[in-house]
């Protein structure tokens, strides 16, 4: 079939199926014309192609985050998944400006997203990541699903209440700096 035919079929724009076509994930030949024929079925759902996010809160848990994305690769690899990219982070889950996630959650190149806990993708609003990975074509894997949900809601309170804190202390701090320019600034005069 066509490359344009397969792109309606898989349910992607044409751009995807041609950048898939020349990374190599489809199987096919081109005419002398230029026209491509893909000549398997759509590989992507016997093949899964998947994107690993790993994230932690802070430096401090770099070995950590190193450990999450291998567990999270073997864990890929046992499943049958052909690994695309492997994305580290480091930011708060409450934080919605990581420009890590950002760029794979608009990123067209894979079919699964996988994540080892569900905070570890945001500590709200999954849900919602969930469905507008779902409506681009894409699931979303969580390995570890927390079964206790009492535990869970703690486990957000307390995220929460830290981050607060986090931010009180960070402008507290920011007023001292703002008041020590201003008093050097007095002296000099």
């Amino acid at each position: 079939m066509k490359l344009s035919d397969y792109a309606k079929q898989a349910g992607v724009s044409y751009q995807t199926a041609w950048r898939w076509w020349q990374k190599g994930h489809l199987t096919g030949y081109q005419l002398p014309s230029g026209t491509i024929i893909i000549t398997e079925k759509e590989e992507k759902k016997s093949n899964p192609i998947a994107c690993i996010y790993a994230r932690v809160s802070s430096a401090e848990n770099k070995d950590n985050l190193d450990r999450q994305a291998e567990r999270l690769k073997d864990y890929a690899i046992a499943r049958g998944y052909q690994i695309y990219k492997v994305v580290k982070e480091v930011g708060s889950g409450l934080n919605d400006n990581r420009p890590k996630l950002a760029k794979i959650l608009t990123d067209t190149h894979y079919t699964i997203l996988i994540v080892e806990h569900k905070d570890r993708l945001a500590r709200f609003g999954t849900n919602y990541l969930e469905i507008l990975l779902k409506e681009t074509g894409k699931n979303l894997e969580i390995v570890n699903l927390s079964k206790d949900k009492q535990d869970e809601l703690m486990e957000d309170l307390i995220a929460i209440i830290t981050s607060f804190c986090s931010r009180l202390y960070g402008l507290k701090r920011s007023k001292r700096k703002t008041e020590k320019i201003i008093a050097e600034l007095k002296d000099e005069s």
